[in-house]
């Protein structure tokens, strides 16, 4: 506990000193500045356990079990902008991991950096920070950033957030309208401390040339997402480009309607993939759509979903990502290349029947018609099927003096004629503290 609080206390200074090397004004010293005035700071402790078993095992590595169990740390820090009609400020972030549990068979869950001794790090850490400069409605953002995009979904599944370095420009000048455009030159992993180049998945695979990941220093974006109808409709058109891996162009439409006490949704996209100059992933052709369609009555919230690949690969993303696609899930993704897939999910939020709080979901995912190629069959290609099953059950305190702790549990059931067939479990302790 002492290592722990000292590690803490240490990433606080320094992010009050990252703060005031990046070169703010002078304003931001007064007392009454809107720099301190409108700061905000958190710290959310996340204890995390992770385990999948893995059977019928396809692929080299033959680690039948991945298990470990983490303690983390997350403290972020948000300033105010400095008076005058361009802002100033600060964004800081600290994360601090900690092994509770694992062994050398039991690794690579993505709770902890492996190393190369085949064992988990004892600990990682990382601290980092973002100037913002804000005028009127538009906002840059350099430096250490988390950014959500539909081309780049912010991946917060494990037990720390990954982060990028870059740049970000976010502008809401016309009502309903918000247009970003960027560049990211790196990233830190969700289980590494250091930054690292962007490497590419294609559907779940990640790209390698001799066993090391392909990547590269440029993903380049821009996007505009447009609402209207009260709020109640959204279109977005996206272009991304992972520099000489892959670029990507993202259509989206998203629609709620009340009718009577129901809520009827629909969430509606489109991608479009291919490789982008010097191929260093060698030649991609993917198109994917996807729908999810949802109907909302008190508690209870049913959906039904369908996805469909296209072209002669999977769906391309950053490495380690997660996307928007309605069909993706924790366990398989369901985007392989010519993959088609069907979801059923029923959710409830048991503050219907007086318990807030509480919510439980479950969900059912089966796709087929996969081109699956074989190693074991001379490289024959075949139908390649899959399915997955997923149970998540939630509880956060509402009242006390354990207000805001939660209680997350996941079990997953996941098999595949094409993949090794996973069980999954999650445990998953959490509880932010608001400092300022």
């Amino acid at each position: 506990m002492t290592f722990t609080l000292t590690r803490l206390c240490k990433a606080t200074r320094c992010l009050v000193y990252t703060g005031l090397l990046l070169g703010l004004p002078f304003q931001v010293l007064a007392a009454d500045s809107d720099f301190f005035k409108d700061a905000t700071a958190t710290l959310q402790a996340r204890n995390y356990y992770f385990s999948r078993d893995f059977s019928d095992i396809v692929g080299p590595n033959q680690q039948s079990k991945a298990e470990e169990w983490a303690q983390g740390f997350i403290l972020n820090f948000k300033s105010g902008y400095t008076p005058g009609t361009v802002g100033f400020g600060v964004d800081a972030i600290g994360l601090l991991g900690l092994k509770l549990d694992s062994s050398a068979d039991r690794v690579n869950t993505g709770l902890l950096p492996t190393r190369e001794g085949g064992k988990a790090a004892d600990d990682y850490s990382r601290l980092g920070a973002a100037l913002k400069v804000k005028l009127s409605q538009t906002e840059l953002k350099v430096g250490e950033l988390q950014p959500n995009l539909p081309v780049l979904a912010f991946s917060d599944i494990r037990l720390l957030p990954p982060s990028y370095q870059g740049a970000s420009l976010v502008s809401n000048e016309i009502a309903g309208l918000t247009l970003q455009g960027g560049q990211l030159r790196s990233t830190s992993l969700r289980n590494e401390a250091g930054d690292e180049e962007l490497g590419a998945m294609v559907g779940f695979a990640p790209r390698r040339n001799a066993g090391g990941l392909i990547t590269t220093d440029r993903f380049n974006y821009t996007g505009a997402d447009y609402a209207f109808n009260a709020n109640r409709t959204s279109v977005g058109a996206w272009y991304a480009q992972l520099e000489d891996l892959y670029n990507q162009r993202y259509f989206s439409l998203k629609h709620s309607e009340p009718v009577g006490d129901w809520v009827l949704g629909a969430n509606l996209g489109y991608f479009d993939s291919s490789e982008d100059g010097e191929q260093l992933a060698g030649e991609i052709d993917n198109q994917a759509f996807y729908s999810l369609l949802s109907a909302k009555h008190g508690g209870h919230t049913f959906y039904l979903g369908y996805q469909a690949m296209f072209g002669d690969d999977g769906l391309p993303r950053v490495f380690a990502n997660v996307s928007p696609l309605g069909n993706e899930v924790p366990t398989f993704t369901f985007d392989s290349a010519d993959e088609r897939s069907w979801q059923l999910r029923y959710d409830y939020d048991f503050a219907a029947m007086g318990v807030s709080g509480l919510v439980a979901g479950v969900r059912y995912i089966r796709g087929d018609n996969v081109d699956a190629q074989a190693t074991n069959r001379g490289g024959a290609r075949y139908e390649g099927k899959d399915w997955e099953r997923d149970l998540d059950i939630g509880y956060t305190v509402q009242n006390g003096a354990f207000k805001g702790f939660g209680v997350r549990v996941r079990n997953v059931t996941a098999r595949s004629n094409y993949r090794s067939d996973i069980d999954e479990n999650r445990l998953i302790l959490s509880y932010t503290l608001t400092l300022f």
